[in-house]
């Protein structure tokens, strides 16, 4: 009796496992006692991303909600308030942590994940008011996860941190998908980076590592972040054999990066010629596809649910929107049978 295929899995390019030279690098890895600064492979990964970054030093991190957490704890103070784009990550996907860890409150600005300069300064909160927040933070995802991995243009970026200088507010940078952006906009890293306060940085998205982000910044801010990390529980001890994935990935991986990218847009373009699926190709620049589902057509939580028995995982994220990613570990044709195989069941529930 044969075994079932393996479903195609777009739910996230967090479901990525690490290849076997990848296990091996792991388990090869030379390792010391983290805490005492004695880890070789995890100093090595921390020197790596800060000078890809641009940034004095860095601090390994178990995951990009920790970083983004550990940030807000340093750039704020309870009562706060913070600014980021619509359906930013760290206002919807960290279980309540920002207002339950620092005290902030979150307010969305603009639309689709972006905003400009002039919206950032429409909606900042003085210092000393009687009734409102102050704001303290803007929070930039880049790309922009719920946005359908936009990438944000540099010049809107350049212009919102410097008029958050001016008004003597801090800056930080949700990289999650930092590689992405960089790969699809030709950017460097460190240019990327460069108008920030804090950036973070995930290994365990397209990279392909099974765990860990990084953050960066001054070596100031850093010493104070590694304070916060084990306040929140992520200290580690023997940590280089998961750092010695990141190293592995950065020699490794970023290639894949572009096809990732270019399966993307396989998908998007089958789906975007179904009447009834509402999709701007011109917003997929990157690994993620999110498309909204018109009246007529089934939910969204309907759609995976047939996608899942046509062995094609994807995301619901909201009653008539659908996310797909794709990874390293779907190839080109995966991509092709997922794309055609999403759109008969659009077709037949149109039709």
């Amino acid at each position: 009796m044969t075994e079932a295929a393996e479903p195609i899995d777009l739910r996230s390019d967090t479901v990525t496992r690490p290849s076997p030279a990848m296990r091996r690098a792991m388990a090869e890895a030379p390792v010391g006692d983290d805490q005492y600064g004695e880890d070789p492979s995890v100093n090595r990964l921390q020197q790596r991303i800060a000078a890809l970054l641009g940034k004095e030093a860095a601090l390994f991190v178990p995951s990009g909600t920790m970083a983004n957490q550990i940030a807000l704890k340093l750039l704020t103070r309870p009562g706060d308030e913070v600014l980021a784009g619509e359906d930013a990550h760290m206002i919807w996907h960290e279980a309540g942590a920002g207002a339950a860890n620092s005290g902030v409150q979150f307010t969305p600005v603009g639309r689709g994940g972006l905003f400009t300069a002039d919206a950032f300064r429409a909606a900042i909160k003085p210092r000393g008011h009687i009734v409102w927040p102050p704001t303290a933070l803007v929070a930039i995802e880049n790309t922009h996860n719920l946005g359908g991995g936009r990438v944000w243009p540099q010049a809107d970026i350049v212009a919102i941190c410097k008029a958050a200088r001016d008004a003597g507010i801090a800056t930080y940078l949700d990289g999650a998908r930092l590689f992405n952006a960089s790969v699809a906009s030709g950017a460097a890293l460190a240019d990327l980076a460069q108008p920030f306060d804090l950036v973070s940085v995930a290994l365990s998205k397209g990279l392909g590592c099974p765990v860990g982000s990084v953050i960066a910044g001054s070596a100031a801010d850093i010493a104070r972040a590694a304070r916060a990390r084990r306040m929140f529980g992520g200290a580690m001890r023997q940590s280089g054999i998961l750092a010695a994935a990141g190293l592995y990935a950065l020699d490794h991986h970023l290639p894949q990066l572009a096809a990732d990218h270019a399966n993307a847009r396989l998908i998007a373009e089958q789906l975007a010629a179904i009447p009834g699926i509402l999709r701007d190709l011109a917003t997929v620049e990157t690994n993620i596809v999110v498309f909204r589902l018109a009246d007529g057509l089934p939910d969204a939580a309907s759609v995976v649910a047939r996608a899942g028995a046509a062995g094609v995982l994807v995301s619901a994220l909201g009653a008539r929107t659908v996310r797909a990613v794709t990874h390293r570990d779907v190839s080109h044709a995966d991509c092709a049978r997922a794309a055609e195989r999403l759109a008969e069941i659009l077709r037949s529930a149109g039709g």
